[in-house]
């Protein structure tokens, strides 16, 4: 059997890599489109501010880009070292959205990144803003060939499992590509993109105007980030509902478990605020309850019931029972492919496979697993509520807050003259890392919640891993903290320096902290 050590150390080096990756992220999904809406400005109106505006910003974009690109790679590879035979099991599926993003996206991206800022003498003023046009493409065109895979791995859908060959196998592209969790995953994650960029510079602009650095400058940045960032956090809330829609419709477990809702409620399901959650005894001791929001988001209708903890885990009891069957019959099938009576058994219960290898965790042979065992793969079919029910509420809760903000800087740009009262200001400013935590959090949510599956309902995570030394696993670990710290470090020292000079860094003569030989001049 597979030490539970090694696939926890497993689990956690590969999440410690995704986490620092997703801070770069979603500010560079996010930035380009703020500087493609600052160059389009440039261009129809030729005001030089709104070019500096996109040079600026596009600096800071750049940094961030560079090490995102850094801690990417590390994740890719670690499929290979460190889940081989995950690897091997669905590579010919999981495979096919990574290399189509690499061919087609990250290339795109990385050459058009190249030519905006080598491009500004070069190109014309058109031929440049198309440049960033095709840069933000790219850039989307990445997050959503990566969601595809990984929604791959929350609903498989356009894929089946070949007996011979012991892998899965491709059987439907376009499954796979309008797989409706992947698409709400790319829309709902782009849009958190969005508004990370937004609040970036919408906290940025504020500490200028606090300190009335470059206010004609800072003002402008405010107002675009205002404006984009309203839009983008209410496409989050929005498309937050149909993920949880989605949610409902392949992963009901997952859903129950947001709700720490232990008992199939009568439809419509209420929406839990706030409970007191005892794990223990499978209940809440309280809970503040909403009427019939639960029902609509989870199922759109109110007829339908969403099954809670307790239903699931005997409907799971009994998949573990089936899949025991279709191990039985694989390894029948493995011995004497000619087998008719097994192959037969084998496909009318292929579908409870990944549940009978569950038992694996705790024995070698399925088949001398004992009721306390299979209560115990039944219990790990549900990840801990605790952690997915309040990562969940405090994600939301972010995103409400974000959406105030984002509501009152709208307004006060709509004033003539336009006006920033200090408290929204500062406001703004101490916001600044709400964002990055509700992504953080709702990665928590979707993979914690997918456990303890690496592909829902197929393969278990505990027969994912590659086989490792624990003392490897320890030190590799290590190396990585060390490493994606200091690259955090470099990036953060390098965002202060360049955020605290503003525009000035350009060398421009325009704006302040330059060491210009001329005046400073108000912006064009």
């Amino acid at each position: 059997m597979i030490s539970e050590e090694l696939v926890n150390l497993s689990r956690l080096q590969f999440a410690a890599t995704a986490l620092y990756h997703f801070l770069f992220v979603p500010l560079t999904l996010g930035m380009v489109w703020l500087l493609l809406i600052m160059e389009s400005v440039f261009v129809m109106t030729g005001r030089v501010v709104w070019k500096d505006m996109t040079r600026f910003w596009g600096k800071l974009f750049g940094i961030n880009f560079a090490l995102g690109v850094t801690t990417g790679l590390t994740l890719e590879f670690q499929f290979g070292t460190n889940w081989a035979y995950y690897s091997h099991y669905v590579g010919d599926v999981f495979g096919t959205p990574l290399a189509i993003e690499g061919l087609m996206a990250f290339f795109l991206e990385s050459t058009m990144i190249g030519l905006f800022f080598f491009g500004w003498e070069r190109l014309s003023r058109p031929k440049h803003l198309l440049v960033t046009a095709l840069m933000a493409l790219g850039t989307n065109l990445s997050a959503l060939w990566i969601l595809i895979a990984n929604g791959w791995m929350q609903n498989p859908v356009g894929a089946r499992f070949n007996y011979q060959t012991m892998r899965m196998e491709m059987s439907d592209f376009w499954a796979l590509l309008f797989n409706p969790d992947a698409q709400a995953k790319f829309v709902h994650t782009v849009s958190a993109g969005y508004v990370t960029g937004a609040l970036f510079v919408l906290a940025i602009s504020s500490w200028y105007l606090l300190r009335q650095q470059d206010v004609e400058f800072a003002k402008r940045s405010f107002r675009v980030a205002a404006a984009f960032g309203m839009a983008s956090v209410l496409s989050v809330i929005v498309l937050g509902d149909e993920s949880g829609y989605t949610v409902g419709e392949a992963q009901q477990t997952k859903l129950a478990a947001l709700e720490a809702m232990w008992e199939t409620k009568p439809a419509p399901a209420s929406l839990t605020l706030v409970a007191s959650i005892n794990e223990a005894e499978q209940k809440n001791n309280w809970a503040i309850e909403i009427p019939w929001v639960m029902g609509l988001i989870g199922t759109r209708t109110v007829s339908r019931e969403i099954p809670g903890i307790l239903e699931i885990k005997a409907k799971n009891r009994a998949r573990i029972l089936r899949g025991v069957v279709a191990v039985n019959a694989l390894d029948a099938l493995r011995a004497n492919p000619a087998d008719r009576v097994a192959r037969q058994t084998f496909e009318g219960h292929q579908a409870d496979l990944g549940f009978g290898l569950l038992l694996k965790k705790y024995v070698e042979d399925v088949n001398t697993a004992t009721p306390a065992t299979v209560e115990r793969a039944v219990n790990d079919t549900v990840p801990r509520v605790t952690p997915m029910f309040w990562a969940f509420r405090l994600m939301a809760g972010l995103g409400f807050a974000m959406l105030l903000l984002f509501a009152l800087a709208f307004w006060s740009t709509l004033k003539s003259p336009p006006r920033h009262p200090r408290w929204l200001l500062k406001w703004a400013l101490w916001m600044l890392p709400a964002p990055w935590i509700a992504s953080e959090l709702g990665w928590v949510v979707a993979e914690y919640g997918r456990q303890p599956w690496t592909i829902y309902g197929v393969l278990p995570t505990h027969l994912s891993v590659s086989t490792l030394s624990v003392a490897n696993l320890y030190g590799s670990l290590a190396g990585f903290l060390i490493f994606y710290t200091a690259l955090l470090v470099v990036e953060l020292f390098l965002m202060f320096r360049f955020a605290r000079l503003g525009p000035g860094s350009l060398g421009t003569g325009r704006y302040a902290h330059e060491h210009a030989p001329h005046a400073i001049a108000p912006p064009a």
